[in-house]
């Protein structure tokens, strides 16, 4: 059996659809689980969708899915501007790391340019909203083809 896909969240966005729509939009996170859950479902994988306003939690659950996830795709929120302690994790594993944001963080606020964890992943998808979970499910699922 295929090892899910795991689909990780860092925090706030257990706020989506009330916090600043017009950045992060009005779909709820649970909403955005709902999509990944297709998308997934369509190109033969499950996901694990988590999400945690804890940094450490977020370090287990990647340590987790070195044994237990195909792939990660994973919004660290704002802790991709100041976790080098997510970027160590993300280096230390195995399966393929996608990073997503809903928002261009490239056209935010200047600290928000910086990631320490496009550095250690895959890849960077950002501001495409919803879109940018989904392209980040297909881009797991190609980097484990090739």
């Amino acid at each position: 059996m295929t090892k899910p896909i795991f689909i990780l969240n860092g925090p706030n966005p257990n706020l989506l659809g009330s916090r600043e729509p017009d950045v992060y939009g009005r779909l709820t996170l649970k909403q955005i689980e709902d999509h990944c859950v297709s998308k997934a479902q369509d190109l033969g994988f499950q996901i694990e969708f988590r999400q945690s306003n804890h940094e450490g939690v977020l370090i287990d659950w990647l340590h987790d899915a070195n044994v237990n996830a195909s792939a990660v795709v994973i919004n660290p929120g704002a802790y991709t501007h100041t976790s080098v302690a997510l970027h160590d994790a993300v280096r230390a594993i195995e399966p393929p790391v996608i990073e997503v944001h809903l928002s261009q963080t490239a056209a935010r606020e200047d600290f928000r340019h910086h990631s320490y964890i496009a550095a250690a992943s895959k890849g960077m998808i950002s501001g495409f909203g919803m879109a940018s979970y989904l392209l980040g499910i297909e881009a797991a699922v190609q980097s484990l083809n090739t």
